[in-house]
């Protein structure tokens, strides 16, 4: 209880720092975790209490993300989502998957370190849009869309990779058959549901907390996986009144996640993994690359500016919370420390380069042809 403790101290004294010079949060309380931990000072150790903490900060995680997603509005946009997340897909995974096995990675590590060199950081880009106040230019919209397109790839790969002990045709009718149960449930309770949440005592608290931590146990129970029905629950609560949810949610999940993130760094041993400081810096470095060449083809394809691209790359370099959702659920050492160490260099790096993005845009698409050269020549005055 004690390492919980210093653990949250730590992290609020990083929170008010990070607030202030407006950095993300996610890499700082990773680096601290590493520090705390066994690949520092060896002050924390995680146990079973940190534990159930950290898994509460994913299931809350996780239903956050289902009440954003709004299945309406990806409809009636599917063709922008599609075009430009299938660019993002295909180059940063195939880019990831290449540096990750050229490195030496196995066959399945290389695919994680793919998957998480795939998604970027939604709570750092959209953030990013606000605090440098982007929101009504026009790429903001094709970023949030990336952002959309990849939470969706993530509800899949949870589904696939998730281990389970039943057959995939018993787990799918499992699976349908629970939410054709939820929607039946949410869809002739909406006015209950909606009267709970309107209620200023201690109900919709109440009413939020058992919920989520109900469909939880229950997916561990019938044996269906657990990520993908907190997600699919989340949207269909949020066809209901998601902002209502996502305020009697949010405290559970910003604590929780808190502990999520550092205690991922705890357990994290760069030592004992036995990975490289040249490894390390590699990956980092090429995941900013794949995130540059996938923005600047989609800035090209959708808006017909390598400036657009600039400015998606830049607010898509930052890979965060469903990298290591992905590294603390599947990933082996080694590969928890690396996307470990990617998570903190390209989220520290991308705050940087989203908020001075169009002096880096100028100096990246600076004009190298000679004969604009000739022409600044004549044009100086003799």
């Amino acid at each position: 209880m004690q390492g919980i403790v210093l653990a949250l101290f730590v992290c609020m004294l990083l929170a008010l720092v990070t607030k202030r010079f407006s950095l993300p949060t996610i890499p700082f309380y990773i680096l601290a975790g590493l520090v705390l931990g066994k690949s520092g000072l060896d002050l924390v150790g995680a146990d079973q209490v940190s534990a159930f903490l950290t898994h509460l900060g994913l299931i809350f995680l996780l239903f956050f993300m289902g009440l954003e997603i709004k299945p309406d509005r990806i409809w009636h946009n599917q063709s922008a989502i599609v075009s430009s997340g299938l660019i993002d897909l295909n180059i940063n995974a195939l880019i990831g998957f290449l540096a990750a096995y050229a490195l030496g990675f196995p066959l399945f590590d290389a695919l994680i370190i793919a998957a998480a060199f795939f998604i970027s950081s939604t709570a750092m880009a959209v953030t990013s849009l606000v605090e440098n106040r982007k929101l009504l230019m026009k790429e903001s919209e094709t970023i949030v869309w990336l952002m959309v397109f990849e939470d969706i790839v993530v509800i899949l790969i949870l589904a696939l990779i998730t281990p389970q002990t039943n057959s995939p045709g018993i787990m799918l009718a499992k699976t349908v058959a629970i939410l054709l149960f939820l929607y039946a449930l949410i869809r002739f309770g909406k006015e209950q549901i909606i009267w709970v949440l309107r209620r200023d005592d201690e109900l919709p608290v109440l009413l939020t907390f058992s919920a989520v931590l109900g469909i939880s146990a229950l997916s561990v129970y019938i044996g269906i996986p657990e990520s993908f029905m907190v997600i699919a629950f989340g949207t269909l609560l949020g066809t209901i009144d998601p902002v209502s949810f996502e305020v009697q949610s949010r405290p559970f999940k910003d604590v929780f996640l808190v502990v999520f993130f550092v205690f991922f760094g705890i357990t994290v041993n760069l030592f004992s993994a036995g990975i490289s400081f040249t490894v390390l810096i590699a990956v980092s470095l090429v995941a900013i690359l794949s995130k540059y060449l996938s923005g600047i083809a989609i800035g090209k394809y959708i808006h017909k500016s390598s400036r657009s691209g600039i400015e998606i790359w830049a607010n898509t370099i930052g890979r965060g919370e469903f990298s290591i959702v992905i590294a603390a659920l599947y990933a082996s050492d080694a590969v928890s420390g690396t996307i470990a160490c990617m998570v903190i260099g390209t989220s520290i790096i991308g705050a940087f380069v989203a908020k001075y993005s169009e002096k880096i845009g100028e100096i990246l698409l600076r004009p190298k042809n000679p004969d604009h050269l000739v022409r600044l020549v004549k044009d100086q005055p003799e």
